[in-house]
């Protein structure tokens, strides 16, 4: 069943505050294999002119995928979740996530698609830092499979 168009433009309700720690951003470079040392060494990142430590690009997958929750569970757009696969990612950033930020998202569905029988669903999530200062935007692309013919 072909997703509800009527959603495009829809916007969710900021998250709660996900305060960025020094010991994730370090397991997070850990696990993508990054032994960058501002990631892990505040005297690091210090000299290259940061405040604290700094996340990883792709460490904003962390908080946005949890507020695109949200809208994937949204009974009302009719997301089969179980038919989805991650399509693409990409993030814009305004400047580095830091140990300490304590971040919202709000989330968009800035599309819907449907190609060869699939729903294409692309939400864009605005980070934001507890001034309201905006961080990054990151574009999360999920195909949504069509069903199989009986």
């Amino acid at each position: 069943m072909a997703l509800d168009q009527s959603f495009v433009g829809r916007s969710y309700p900021p998250t709660p505050p996900y305060e960025v720690g020094r010991e994730k951003i370090r397991e997070f470079a850990d696990a993508i294999g990054d032994a960058h040392p501002a990631y892990r060494d505040p005297e690091a990142a210090k000299a290259l002119g940061h405040a604290d430590v700094i996340a990883p690009p792709t460490f904003a997958f962390t908080i946005t995928y949890r507020a695109a929750a949200v809208v994937v569970q949204d009974p009302k757009l009719g997301l089969d979740y179980s038919r989805v696969v991650h399509g693409a990612q990409r993030f814009a950033y305004t400047r580095p996530l830091r140990a300490g930020d304590r971040l919202s998202v709000v989330s968009t569905i800035e599309s819907i698609k449907s190609l060869a029988g699939n729903d294409v669903l692309e939400i864009r999530g605005e980070v934001s830092d507890a001034s309201g200062e905006h961080v990054v935007t990151a574009w999360t692309k999920l195909v949504a499979r069509a069903a199989e013919e009986a």
